[in-house]
């Protein structure tokens, strides 16, 4: 039996660019051999995706012989309803979730890993100041705009909600599955949770950095001006 804690890699998948599971495959047998003794799982869940994700492609992560559980259903419900459906099937003592492109380190990954075996029961993916001199203008407006508000108004000890890396153990699975929110502000709502006092959670920012050859999908503003409704209700929520 490992002396190392299990872990799942939980992966949220919406028509996917090509190449999707060559990208999975590729950095699945880099975090093996980087977490040598851990046992590992992925959980993907495609999340209705109407591109991108054929029978070729599962049968190409078959063929693998991954350690991989999927998920599916027919209409898209959004990256939070995705994630709570991925976490819900989880048995590992731990979590990470990230995106199908895998666009932080696997360093970065390790990182929250470590996080995690070391007593926290929360590890959140954080951004440095250099992360914003790789990203899209608007991208960068959108997220130091919120970086701001989440500082200044809602005064959250921690300003970087929307990372998409984040781990939990056993007790910060409990908090994420009490989400509701389905699509991207899931991210706020789970710090928000987390942060409260009252649960007495040990939550660890930690530093995780993007790979070099990331391509940024574009923003679907459509999307983000009805996430100001979930907004509203996590700004008077107590």
């Amino acid at each position: 039996m490992s002396n190392f804690q299990s872990l799942d890699l939980i992966i949220p998948c919406f028509n996917p660019a090509s190449n999707w599971e060559k990208i999975i495959v590729d950095t699945f047998q880099k975090i093996e051999r980087n977490m040598e003794g851990v046992p590992l799982q992925i959980i993907l869940v495609n999340d209705g995706s109407t591109t991108g994700v054929s029978s070729e492609t599962i049968e190409y992560l078959k063929a693998k012989n991954l350690p991989i559980t999927l998920i599916e259903y027919p209409d898209n419900k959004g990256k939070g309803f995705a994630l709570r459906q991925g976490v819900a099937k989880a048995q590992s003592e731990f979590q990470i979730f990230t995106d199908v492109d895998f666009p932080y380190t696997i360093q970065s990954i390790i990182a929250l890993y470590n996080s995690l075996k070391n007593g926290n029961d929360v590890a959140l993916g954080t951004r440095k100041a250099d992360y914003y001199k790789t990203v899209p203008f608007a991208r960068r407006l959108i997220s130091k705009f919120l970086r701001w508000v989440l500082k200044r108004v809602l005064k959250l000890p921690i300003t970087d909600t929307q990372c998409g890396l984040k781990g939990f153990n056993t007790k910060g699975k409990e908090v994420f599955l009490k989400t509701t929110i389905n699509r991207f502000l899931f991210d706020l709502e789970f710090v928000k949770l987390v942060t409260k006092k009252q649960l007495n959670l040990k939550v660890e920012p930690v530093n995780v950095k993007l790979r070099a050859d990331v391509v940024f999908s574009k923003m679907n503003y459509k999307v983000l001006m009805g996430e100001s409704i979930n907004f509203a209700r996590l700004f008077f929520r107590n």
